[in-house]
């Protein structure tokens, strides 16, 4: 069974086998977006479950207008995010010592590969993770954050500056290894 109207149709009626088949063919790329926001597998793993659970919980008022994907994408970020908010999620400034850090030759870029651009993201505090992925990667604005995050605009704004310097610094000293 691959079309997905039909697979979208089982699922509101419980039918296990269409459940099973909808989270085989989303499962891995929505873990995806879940690594980005945990700290660990094993949180991404928790985000993920629930995120599914509630995917079936609600699949009936999906209205079958936009892509299906994104549909559960913005179910498993809105997931992930409440998972950090019960850790206590706070902004705060981070001294990262990345003030002065020169900009970045385009070649640092093209040499990274994903697995080490997912892991420097991994690595950035909480908040900055946060608003990191959901401005960089998922292309919310920062008034759309700080609605979902109950900040103001302006501390989106300044995580995802601070995000930046950070990587940025972050790559500059891989840089400086691989030399």
């Amino acid at each position: 069974m691959t079309d997905e109207y039909e697979l979208i149709k089982g699922c509101i009626r419980n039918d296990a086998r269409c459940q099973r088949l909808l989270f085989d063919r989303y499962a891995g790329k929505m873990m995806s977006v879940c690594l980005r926001y945990a700290k660990d597998s094993m949180e991404a793993e928790d985000m993920i479950q629930d995120a599914f659970i509630k995917v079936f919980q609600y699949i009936g008022q999906f209205k079958f207008e936009g892509a299906f994907e994104g549909w559960i994408r913005r179910i498993v970020v809105n997931t992930a995010i409440r998972h950090l908010e019960k850790k206590k999620l706070q902004f705060k400034d981070i001294d990262d010592n990345s003030q002065n850090a020169p900009s970045i030759d385009a070649q640092a870029y093209s040499q990274l590969g994903e697995a080490d651009l997912m892991r420097l993201i991994s690595q950035l505090p909480d908040g900055y993770r946060l608003v990191f992925n959901l401005n960089a990667i998922e292309g919310y604005s920062h008034e759309e954050i700080a609605e979902m995050l109950h900040i103001q605009p302006g501390t989106s704004r300044s995580q995802l500056v601070k995000a930046r310097k950070m990587l940025q610094y972050q790559i500059l000293q891989l840089q400086k290894v691989a030399v």
